[in-house]
This record gives structure tokens, C-alpha cells and sequence, in this order.
């Protein structure tokens, strides 16, 4: 893969996506878009990954979509071929065995089969904020700051935003970030739920990588991939179809390379070397 506007990198099992417009702070494009999703389908296909993380270069994580092509758009309006661009952009994709609901335009990351961890280096607002929330989890850095920015440049809840942010910060708060688009400092952020961590600045990524190794060696890969299909399909099952899916993957997994490891390096006393068969 040619590389124009990201960085991608494999260390210790663990891959790392960068979003490489520093001068911009990493405004979203199309051209970016489509290099994070050629990243992380290659990061899902190699064997030797087992934990993604998502981060941006110099001080911010992504300032949202690049405005010279919202002030374009915003002077001379979408013409017929726009609006159907636009519309082709955001319908499904064509992965057999996955949910509609993750084939989406940037709702993809809960479908790829490892975990995909937002390492939000400094700010994030808008179309950033959307993609760190489709992300597994989300480390910030203490320098981080957040907001959702839409409703001050008379745009709406974009990409599902609507849908996944209450479910992590709940409808009172979802509303609040949405309605306001006010700015918010990474210690509200880790309040309200929007962040699983927060990290001082010197040594974040350190500590979100060394997470993301601990992932990578400590943890069987199989058990990764079944639980983020459950936690993500249980988004609209009853409790009653998760826990017969629960009993079906308990049953599989009984008869899995990785449980037997799992058992095996327990008893033996020593580091797993799990296959993820």
C-alpha cells in the first residue's frame, strides 16, 4: 500500500495506524479515508497482528473533515452527482456474515476481527470524534480535548453519531456534546464515560501501546475475535439470543486450540503462545 497520508507500521503483534497531516491536524480527506481503511483490512489479514491502534502525528488527533472541502461545499452547494456520491459513500458494504449495521461508511471498525484502540494523542472534534467512537476502545492523552463541533457549522449528528454515542455516554450527556458541540478536556471526557483512560502526555502512547502488547501476548486471539462479534451483535439481540449464542460459543470454544493453551500455560506456570485456532 502507497502511503500519501498516513503511517502504518507492525511492532510485537501490534499495528499501528497514524493519520500523517500534522500541519493540518490531520483534517479528515477522502484520500486518508481510504488509506486507514486499507490499513486496517491489511492489519485484519495478517496473522502476525492481534491488536490495532489508531493515532495521529504531532499535536492533534484529527481536526475533523478537511474544511476546504466543506467551504466548496458550503459556497456552490452539492450538484445531483455529488448527492449520489455521498449516498453510494455511505451505503453497505459486501462482507459476507456481517451486520449491515457495520458495513457502514466508517461504522467498519467493530466488524474488524481484532481490537481497534483509539489512541487520542491531543484534539479531537466532528468527523474524528465520530471515528474514535467506532474504535473498541479509547486512551487519551491528557492534552486531549473534544467536541462534536456539528451543530456550530449548522450540520447534524453525522454517520450514526446519534446511535453510538449514547450508548457510551448515555442520552442526557449525548445530547449535551451535540447540542453545545461546546469543547470538553479529557478529564470530563473519562467522567461521562467517553474515554476508558487518560494518560500524561509524556508517556500516553508508551502506556496505550504497552496495553495494546499486552493484548497481543497475554490474550487468546480467538476469544478477541468471538467476544467483539458478541458485545457489538448484542447491540440488537434480545438476552435471550445472547446467551443461547453465549452457550453455542462456549461449546466451540471447548474444543479450541486456545483453551487448551489456555489451561496448559495456567498449570505449566509460563507465557501463552496462543495460535488463535
Amino acid at each position: 500500500m502507497t502511503n500519501q497520508e498516513t503511517l502504518y507500521q507492525v511492532t510485537q503483534h501490534v499495528a499501528t495506524i497514524t493519520l500523517n497531516r500534522p500541519d493540518k491536524l490531520n483534517a479528515w480527506t477522502a484520500v486518508m479515508e481510504r488509506e486507514v481503511r486499507e490499513a486496517m483490512e491489511d492489519a485484519e489479514r495478517d496473522e502476525n497482528v492481534r491488536a490495532i491502534i489508531l493515532t495521529g502525528a504531532g499535536r492533534g488527533f484529527c481536526a475533523g473533515a478537511d474544511m476546504s472541502l466543506l467551504s466548496s461545499v458550503a459556497e456552490h452547494g452539492l450538484d445531483e452527482r455529488g448527492r449520489e456520491q455521498a449516498l453510494r459513500n455511505c451505503a453497505s458494504g459486501e462482507r459476507s456474515g456481517i451486520r449491515a449495521d457495520f458495513q457502514k461508511k466508517y461504522s467498519y471498525f467493530p466488524a474488524i476481527a481484532k481490537p481497534v484502540i483509539a489512541a487520542i494523542n491531543g484534539p479531537v472534534v466532528g468527523l474524528g470524534l465520530v471515528i474514535t467512537l467506532y474504535c473498541d476502545l479509547r486512551f487519551a492523552s491528557d492534552a486531549a480535548r473534544f467536541s462534536t463541533s456539528f451543530a456550530r457549522r449548522g450540520l447534524i449528528a453525522e454517520y450514526g453519531l446519534a446511535w453510538m454515542l449514547p450508548r457510551l455516554v448515555g442520552t442526557a450527556n449525548a445530547l449535551d456534546l451535540l447540542f453545545s458541540a461546546r469543547m470538553i478536556e479529557a478529564g470530563e471526557a473519562l467522567r461521562m464515560g467517553l474515554v476508558n483512560q487518560v494518560f500524561p502526555q509524556d508517556v500516553f502512547l508508551d502506556k496505550v501501546q504497552e496495553y495494546a502488547r499486552e493484548l497481543a501476548s497475554s490474550v487468546s486471539p480467538r476469544s478477541l475475535r468471538v467476544i467483539k462479534r458478541q458485545v457489538y451483535d448484542a447491540m440488537f439481540q434480545t438476552l435471550e439470543a445472547a446467551f443461547e449464542l453465549s452457550e453455542r460459543e462456549m461449546l466451540e470454544s471447548l474444543q479450541s486450540e486456545d483453551f487448551k493453551e489456555g489451561v496448559a500455560h495456567f498449570l505449566q506456570k509460563r507465557a501463552p503462545a496462543f495460535t488463535g485456532k
